[in-house]
């Protein structure tokens, strides 16, 4: 009797599905009440005016209207200045 499995058996079939990161609203674009603006990990892009953030990080639309992307000058509290990206709803 075998004790083992026949040939042809991995255990390295499986895989993790995507994270489907990514902007799916650009510059521009017209947007709904709770659209997904962006989907991130961390907080590389903040929220502007009429933009929420998830508990993962994603920014959507509170208000109807055009998404907006801009750069902010930051001071931080070492007291260097860095760029951060804003989205903004219009």
């Amino acid at each position: 009797m075998a004790h083992k499995k026949a040939a042809g058996s991995s255990k390295n079939g499986r895989d993790s599905n995507p994270r489907y990161l990514g902007i799916k609203i650009n510059n521009g674009e017209g947007a709904k009440i709770g659209q997904i603006i962006l989907r991130q990990k961390g907080r590389d892009t903040l929220a502007g005016k009429n933009v929420g953030v998830g508990k993962d990080h994603t920014l959507f639309a509170l208000a109807d209207g055009t998404v907006e992307f801009k750069t902010k000058r930051k001071t931080n509290f070492d007291s260097t200045i860095t760029r951060r990206n804003i989205v903004n709803i219009i």
